[in-house]
């Protein structure tokens, strides 16, 4: 348990460290913090609680919200992001708020009319527990709400509590770091589109470096997991969002997720989302999807009801992406050259998603995959030092 009113920063690294053996673990032994109950259970007892969470909140076969009520902790609310509680909402769905009907606990969306719990949500609250499975990705937008979450506590003295799960891609940080110009909800802090860190390691970070409204600090609380660390190499037991299905996808997504802001398809409204891309038009690959209407995945797909010709990676090995441990670019570069597209290729929507300009022009240019990475390769030794300051597991380095 971490308490940053309790002591230092400084020195809860080094017992965190001291106490942490360096050799990475297998998968199974890893505990995640939601399963440490002995350590927060404490911090819960009479009090009023909220909790961020969706289907991913999961204690092994039980839900979180579920253990908490049948411990006797009093849940009083629900704050859902994207893809809702249950996790089973389109990618950019506006959701409304309802009450949950296994429980009977009123659910904030936070993915609908507001992105941020108002003053009014926090009211009868003394800590909101925020436990969800990211994935490492700096437009994966669960850390998004998390930032929001962190706000509103810090202005309504409501503790923040992360219970800490695995990054399923710690184990190398890369891509362009975000031009705070185009700060969106799908980028809202100055890291690369991989950036190595737990949701716990990046709520420190948000907190201490200022991120938050004015420089507000909330009370973070943190329990982390045992038995982690940035080598090891997480397969998540279920799929984040519903468009992520498999470790393949979630290794996949830092490099295709940026062909959502091109024409190309991502192979949304197939069974092998973010493991293929392709167009109508693509003149050089030899495998063809027709993406089709899925409820709760892709109601509307790219493309719905046309034949797609393009490249299949679902059968890439995942030693592939431990070994490469970086964004890959021939991909984007290759469908851009070869779709005779090139005036609308890109919408405005990529300079979101890339966080910067200079992406698109490199590829505009000509200018070959080791060179554009290259460009960004200085910024993100820069993160890394910062980042080294919030981890609270060892590294891969």
């Amino acid at each position: 348990m971490l308490n940053h009113k309790m002591r230092s920063f400084d020195s809860i690294l080094l017992i965190l460290f001291f106490f942490t053996t360096i050799t990475a673990q297998p998968q199974d032994s890893i505990q995640y913090g939601a399963e440490r109950t002995d350590l927060y259970l404490p911090l819960l007892n009479g009090k009023n609680i909220g909790v961020v969470a969706n289907h991913t909140s999961m204690i092994r076969s039980t839900h979180l919200v579920d253990s908490l009520i049948n411990l006797g902790i009093h849940i009083v609310k629900i704050f859902s992001p994207e893809h809702g509680f249950r996790g089973n909402a389109d990618a950019g769905e506006q959701l409304d708020s309802y009450v949950d009907h296994k429980t009977g606990v009123p659910v904030i969306s936070l993915y609908g009319s507001k992105l941020k719990p108002t003053s009014e949500d926090l009211a009868d609250l003394d800590l909101i527990i925020f436990d969800i499975q990211d994935v490492g990705v700096r437009f994966y937008t669960y850390i998004s709400t998390m930032h929001y979450v962190m706000d509103a506590c810090a202005e309504n003295d409501v503790t923040f509590l992360v219970l800490d799960r695995p990054n399923p891609n710690g184990f190398y940080v890369d891509g362009p770091v975000l031009d705070m110009k185009y700060k969106s909800f799908v980028g809202m802090h100055p890291v690369p589109v991989v950036h190595g860190m737990t949701v716990a390691e990046y709520a420190w970070m948000i907190n201490e470096e200022g991120w938050l409204e004015n420089g507000i600090k909330v009370e973070l609380q943190v329990i982390t997991c045992k038995n982690y660390d940035h080598r090891t190499y997480y397969d998540l037991p279920i799929k984040p969002s519903p468009n992520l299905p498999n470790g393949i996808s979630i290794y996949l997504y830092p490099s295709l997720c940026l062909f959502e802001g091109t024409i190309v398809s991502v192979g949304r409204g197939t069974d092998f989302p973010f493991q293929v891309y392709g167009h109508p038009e693509y003149s050089n690959g030899e495998f063809m999807f027709t993406p089709r209407s899925i409820e709760g995945a892709a109601k509307n797909p790219k493309y719905l009801g046309v034949t797609c010709y393009g490249v299949d990676l679902s059968t890439i090995d995942a030693g592939f992406f431990r070994n490469n441990r970086g964004i890959v670019l021939y991909w984007l570069v290759d469908a851009y050259e070869n779709l005779n597209r090139r005036e609308d290729f890109f919408n405005s929507y990529f300079t979101k998603l890339a966080g910067t300009e200079n992406l698109i022009e490199r590829i505009k240019e000509g200018d070959d995959v080791f060179t554009i990475a290259a460009g960004w390769s200085e910024d993100v030794e820069n993160f890394k030092e910062i980042r080294k300051k919030y981890l609270l597991y060892p590294d891969f380095e």
